[in-house]
């Protein structure tokens, strides 16, 4: 048994976060010692540090009162903390069992009066399709580089109710989640995303804020739910028509398309309905467009 769990609690300092003490570089390193944890590449696990910057994430993400926020990798609890501090409630997803146990300790000495604000699931992120207490209504993360898109656009189909969030990824995968029709980083995550929400960049993260420093930088993407094009398409035959254009992306759709349409021919016919040049590619394509050009494939199919 650790010292920590053997009684050795924390007494806070003085604050001005709400009544919470926030973790420092100290803080952190200290409580991963208590409970025997080191950082693993394998979980994608880089603790914030750096009180400032989950003071900015939680500023940025305009939580409050009334919100019930979820959060995916809580890890220590860096940002956990500075949410509680908001008033909002929080509900963490840890895959990691023994971070996912300690956090209600660390929250009950750092928070004083916020333990009843937080549930904690002890789960992994992409298998978890419920969630106690009251529907989340903000996601808000420090997601691992690892899972960090398919987490989130899996989030955004399985809780309807999430109406605004603000993560945290690597900076390569902020611009690519952000990225508009035309622009380089254009792509699957950028048409995926868009289909579920307004997504925008809203801020870089230096690597220096984190333990252990990660090799990359980080950026921080915000969003705000939408509803999904008209379309009498379904979303997997939307995202099926994305997967094709983006799979080969020299190509033109066209080419490109051949295979998902059945033909180069049928993949042509398609295009043209919508009002599309067969020789234009994928990434210039808005989700408005590819959820026509499913619908219109799709009517075209014979019964």
């Amino acid at each position: 048994m650790s010292a920590r769990a053997a009684g050795d609690a924390v007494v806070p300092g003085p604050t001005g976060d709400g009544g919470v003490a926030l973790l420092g570089p100290a803080d952190v390193r200290r409580i991963a010692t208590d409970i025997g944890v080191s950082p693993t590449k394998v979980l994608g696990q880089n603790f914030v540090v750096d009180p400032n910057t989950v003071r900015r994430i939680a500023r940025l993400a305009a939580v409050g009162p009334g919100d019930t926020v979820a959060e995916v990798g809580p890890g220590l609890g860096s940002l956990t903390l500075a949410l509680l501090a908001t008033g909002a409630s929080v509900t963490v997803v840890e895959v990691d069992a023994a971070l996912a146990a300690a956090l209600p300790q660390t929250v009950a000495e750092r928070a004083l009066g916020a333990a009843d604000r937080l549930r904690v699931v002890a789960d992994d992120a992409l298998a978890v399709r419920e969630l106690p207490g009251s529907p989340p209504t903000a996601l808000v993360a420090n997601l691992p580089y690892n899972v960090a898109v398919p987490v989130l656009l899996t989030w955004l189909e399985r809780f309807p109710s999430l109406r605004s969030g603000l993560v945290m990824v690597q900076a390569e995968v902020a611009q690519r989640l952000a990225a508009r029709p035309g622009e380089p980083a254009y792509g699957v995550p950028s048409v995926k995303a868009a289909w579920y929400a307004d997504v925008r960049q809203a801020g870089s993260v230096p690597r220096q804020v984190f333990w252990p420093v990660p090799n990359v930088d980080s950026g921080l993407v915000a969003f705000t739910r939408r509803q999904p094009p008209v379309t009498s398409a379904s979303r997997e035959e939307v995202f099926a028509c994305v997967d094709a254009a983006f799979a080969q992306r020299r190509k033109t759709l066209r080419a490109a398309l051949a295979g998902w349409a059945g033909s180069p021919v049928a993949a042509e016919a398609a295009l043209r309905a919508v009002g599309i040049d067969p020789s234009t590619r994928g990434e210039r394509l808005s989700v408005g467009q590819f959820a026509a050009l499913a619908a219109a494939r799709s009517a075209a199919r014979p019964d």
